[in-house]
Formats: structure tokens, sequence, C-alpha cells
């Protein structure tokens, strides 16, 4: 990018400069010893044309639309169309659910996004003892059909995208999703959305596990079959960065576990026989957005760039699109403090605007109450207008990645991206993904950066407002969301009314077809959409699963 005479130039000023400034920092000091990001990279004082001395344009930045995308993968991105607002919502039953969706999109939001409750992510119903005082706390209670039936009522499937946070139980919430639309007279081929279906970083991360990974592994790949072939319009999986960062990890280690999440999913898919060219372009991605602004800008375009290089340089890919990284991005959730809360909104600003300018394609602002319970619908409304303003009013959606060529970006871009390839090219040493899993490195390097991370906080290395520094005296009052108990009794109830009124010998019959398949090996898709479509339940089927395929064991590597 610059001749050898200007950076000759460029070398001879730096070194007069930076004896100066060795003189005014013997005579002054400095605020800190050592100068890092949020995750620990060393920050430079300062960056020059000499950091990105080797850049080639073409391959290292590029047109947004082109390989390798670090600009965007759309050529004019938000100057034709803003990122979707999708805020992740879900309390109680699902009409609550249903009425909170229907108010966010009459307030402009354009996608919607389901909170589920820890028994449906964990394949258990209401009714279930393990489920007791926890149905509807922290998402939508999902039992069976008639549930989602309630949660989607009105809303229009073939114009609205939902995305779906569930794992173990993915497809079966895809099933129903497919069942409602049909009854709306809206065809599989005509619903757009995603499921998570990320059970890769669940073993990694989250820890909402049901099966044992190989047979998990299983399931999502008859997903990415059914939907490639019945549903071409779904996002078969979200392969998720965030719950791999709330678990600690630093920004090089969302980025890095993330990519190989991915690799193993492409492996497992052209095991199966699928083409390459045929899933690809239904994968995407979901990370986090902290507080560290340049490294989550330079996180988001290395992402991009790495996964164009993967797909065409190690799969072979040749449709431009499966080569597109496209990502939601939720703000870290983690970073939120219930020390003077409002805060918050703060955070959430300065986290969704370096989402914008990394390029994402859907975002969630997390509300100024969710570190203390399910958001407020005035919380709520606040964060979805953080996007509003920042979409409508900053004017960072005018031009397309306006801080490439910026020395510090560009060099940190790069620095992210090479230190993603070495834990890339570790997990291939180890046997791929799955076999790195099943050995804990993942996790027990993610809970060394954890350590580390709370370690720089407690000393106060780290400042978090509020929390270390500016510490106030008085608790500002903030309005909490409580979930009555008398909703999970609500749910049990319609739960055995369900149970009651329909045909239990067609249920039983699609169960042991479903049983007869998970042990045959036939794609399963068909068969859990026949069983929901009887009204079996979420834990019904997973039952089946469970007795077939066994139920995993945390081995606790933490």
């Amino acid at each position: 990018m610059f001749s050898e005479k200007t950076l000759a130039q460029v070398q001879e000023s730096k070194e007069t400069w930076s004896r100066k400034v060795e003189d005014h920092r013997c005579a002054h000091g400095e605020r800190r010893d050592r100068f890092t990001t949020i995750s620990g990279q060393e920050i430079r004082a300062l960056y020059t044309p000499l950091d990105i001395q080797q850049h080639d344009f073409a391959q290292h930045i590029g047109f947004p639309g082109q390989y390798p995308y670090t600009r965007g993968v759309q050529p004019n991105m938000y100057r034709g169309r803003l990122w979707t607002m999708r805020m992740f919502a879900g309390m109680g039953t699902a009409e609550e659910t249903n009425q909170r969706f229907r108010y966010l999109l009459s307030q402009g939001q354009t996608g919607l996004s389901v909170a589920f409750d820890m028994p449906t992510l964990m394949g258990r119903d209401s009714d279930d003892p393990l489920s007791r005082g926890e149905v509807g706390k922290c998402g939508v209670a999902i039992d069976s059909l008639a549930d989602m039936e309630v949660l989607l009522k009105q809303i229009p499937l073939d114009k609205v995208t939902t995305s779906m946070t569930i794992n173990p139980p993915a497809s079966i919430l895809l099933a129903m999703y497919i069942a409602v639309a049909e009854k709306q007279g809206v065809r599989k081929d005509q619903i757009g959305g995603t499921i998570q279906n990320d059970m890769l970083k669940e073993f990694i991360a989250q820890k909402t596990f049901m099966l044992p990974l190989r047979p998990s592994m299983r399931i999502i790949v008859d997903t990415v079959e059914y939907c490639t072939r019945e549903v071409p319009k779904w996002n078969t999986i979200s392969i998720s960065g965030y719950h791999i960062r709330e678990a600690g990890a630093t920004a090089v280690q969302e980025l890095a576990f993330t990519l190989a999440d991915g690799i193993g999913y492409v492996e497992a898919c052209l095991e199966r026989g699928l083409k390459v060219d045929e899933f690809a372009p239904r994968l995407s991605f979901f990370f986090d957005s902290h507080m560290d602004f340049f490294e989550e800008i330079a996180k988001f375009r290395a992402a991009r760039r790495m996964w164009a290089k993967i797909m065409k340089e190690r799969f072979g890919a040749k449709d431009p699109r499966s080569m597109m990284l496209r990502f939601h991005t939720q703000t870290a959730g983690c970073s939120l403090t219930a020390q003077q809360p409002y805060n918050n909104v703060v955070r959430t600003t300065l986290e969704a605007l370096a989402a914008v300018l990394g390029g994402t394609q859907s975002l969630h602002t997390n509300s100024l109450d969710e570190v203390l319970a399910l958001p407020s619908q005035e919380a709520a409304t606040i964060a979805l207008r953080t996007q509003q303003i920042i979409a409508e009013e900053s004017g960072v959606a005018n031009t397309i990645d306006p801080l490439a060529g910026s020395y510090f970006v560009e060099a940190l871009t790069d620095e992210m991206e090479e230190k993603a390839w070495a834990y890339i090219r570790k997990i291939d040493e180890l046997g791929g993904i799955v076999r790195a899993i099943e050995l804990g490195y993942p996790q027990k390097e993610i809970a060394e950066a954890a350590y580390t991370y709370q370690r720089a906080v407690d000393s106060g290395d780290l400042v978090v407002v509020g929390v270390n520094k500016y510490v106030g005296e008085e608790e500002l009052p903030v309005e909490i969301l409580r979930i009555d108990e008398a909703r999970e009794r609500a749910q049990v109830e319609r739960l055995n009314r369900i149970k009651r009124e329909r045909d239990n010998s067609l249920v039983r019959k699609r169960l042991e077809e479903l049983r007869m398949a998970s042990q045959d090996g036939e794609n399963l898709m068909p068969y859990i959409l026949e069983a929901v479509k009887a009204y079996a339940t979420l834990q019904e089927i997973c039952d089946v699963w469970r007795q077939v395929f066994g139920e995993y064991r945390d081995p606790g590597y933490f």
C-alpha cells in the first residue's frame, strides 16, 4: 500500500518522535505501565503505515460484498438496508410473549427473537419435577405445538423472520414453527429465520446440553440436511461465539473457537454427503460485542476475512454466499452491572456502535435491567431506541466500513486473525473441534482467561465504573419485572388439558416411529414434525432420545 520511499520517511520520522515521547514519558510518566485491550492484547502508543506495510489492498481490505469480505458482505451495506433490529424477548406464558412481540413490532422492531425458559432449553416440560420454580422465569415456556400457536398468533410468518435461541431441542422447536406456518397457509419454503442449533458451544461454554456430543451432532446435521431441501430460507445453525465470550473467553478465543465450531459443522455435513455450496450459505454466526470498542470492530472484520478463507481454501466452496460470514450481534450481558444500572445504557450504546461499525446483519441491544431480571417494557424500549438513534441520527450508517485504512484498526484486525489461526491450528493438531472438546481444551483455555479477567477487575487494573471505581453509596431504583408463580400453574394446567384432549394412541405411534428412526440412523426431522403435529410434547420427544442415546454429564473442567 505504501512505497519504500514513503515507509523510509515514516520510519525516520517515527524514530525522531519516539525519542521525544521517551523524554516526555520520563519527565511526566504515563497513566499505566502497560496498555492493553480488555482481552489483554498489547496496544502500542501510536500506529503508522509501518504497522500495515505488508498489506495488499485486495487481499486484506478490498471492497464490500467481495472476497475476502473484510468490509462487509453486502456491496452497499447499510446504505441499502439497515441491520435487522431483533430484540430477544420471552417471559412467562406464550400469551405474554406474543403481546411483547407485537408491541416491539409496532415500535419499529424488524424481526423476532425468542427467549425460552430453562426447562424448554433443557428439553423438559413444565410439569416435570426438575422444572419446578423455573417455568417462564428466563423466557417463555413451550411444551407443545399449542404453546407455539399462541406464541405466534396474529404474526404473519411469511413477512417476519424469527430467531430462536434453542439448542438441544432446536429441531423440535423448528418443527413446531413449520407446523404453525402451515396452519397459517405459509409453506415451508416461504418461512425465514434462524435456530441456534449450536451444540458444540454448549459443551464448550453455556452448558445447556442434553445428549452426548456425537448424537447431538447427528441431530444437527439432520436439520441441516432437511432444511437444505425443504426449508431453503432458514438459517440452519447460528454458530455462536456469544456464549463462549460470556463464559469468560477473550475476543481472540471467541473468534477462534467459534470459527473452529463452524469448521466442525461443515466437516460433519460433508461426511453426511452434502455438497458444501448446498448448505454453507445458510450457516450464520452470532457474536458478542463487548466493551473494548476497537477490539470488537477488529474481531468482526477478522471473522469475515477468516471464514472466507476457510470456505474457499479449506473446503473448496465456489458459491460466494458460502464464503460470506453473516452474523447477529448481541451486546455483552456480562458487561452490565447491578450497581448504577443506568450506566448500562451507555455501555450498550458503545457496544452496539461497535457492532454496527463492524458490519453486523442483525443486532440485539441489552436492556439496562437485564442484570437484575427479565427486561421491563420500558427498559426494552430504551434498548430498541438506542439502535434506532444509531441508525437514524448518528450518521454512521451512511458510509461503509468507515474505519478501514485506520493504521490501528487494520493492524489490530491482522493481529487478531493471526492469533485465532494459532488456536485453529492447535485444534486441528488435536484431531478437530469435537475431539478438542472431549479433551477439554477450549474449556480450560476459557477458564484460564476468565480467571485472569476477574483478577484484573478485583485488583482495579481493569476499571468497571460503579463497581471498582466511582462507586456510589445510594442505590438507584429500577423497576423489576417479576414473573408471578401463577404462570407456572396456568402453564401446567394447559399442558394437562392438551394431554387429555389429544389422540394419545396417535402420539404413542408417532413417538415409536421416532424411536425406530433414531435407532436406524434415518433423518429425524420428518418424524419430529409428525410427532409435533400430533401434539406430542417437547419432553416426550426428548425422552425418546434420552432412552436411545443416553444423557450427557459434565465432566467438570473448571
